[in-house]
């Protein structure tokens, strides 16, 4: 199994940023990079090869599900592991983002001291398979 290090975080609202990356750099310790947008991440996720991609779903310009999908027509990116992260987690939208790829959804608000545990349990379970 690989170790998770890289992640790519793709969130639009600055102050969520900021508390992901202390949870993710400082709680974690994993490499991350944000983008603000979906537009963003696909230019730099080809440069940084995540390990794993945090996505929200509802961003200004183009939202989550697309961005994931413009992703994975890049066959570079085609296999990266995608979590959703998003307030919108009745059941049938969760089922939608797992049809769409993600390999789990992160409910927010999230608790950051939780955020690392909760995206390596996710990357233990997609290694398994």
């Amino acid at each position: 199994m690989s170790q998770l290090q890289r992640i790519l975080y793709v969130e639009d609202e600055p102050d969520i940023q900021a508390v992901a990356r202390v949870a993710l750099e400082m709680v974690g310790g994993f490499t991350v990079e944000i983008c603000s947008s979906g537009v963003e991440a696909l230019s730099v996720a080809p440069v940084f090869m995540p390990d794993i991609i945090l996505l929200d779903v509802m961003m200004s310009g183009m939202d989550g599900p697309t961005t994931l999908t413009r992703l994975r027509e890049q066959p570079e990116l085609a296999g990266i592991p995608v979590i959703f992260m998003t307030a919108r987690i009745q059941p049938h939208e969760v089922l939608q983002y797992q049809s769409m790829g993600a390999i789990g959804v992160i409910p927010k608000p999230f608790d950051p001291m939780q955020l690392s545990d909760q995206v390596r349990t996710f990357w233990v379970e997609v290694q398994a398979e």
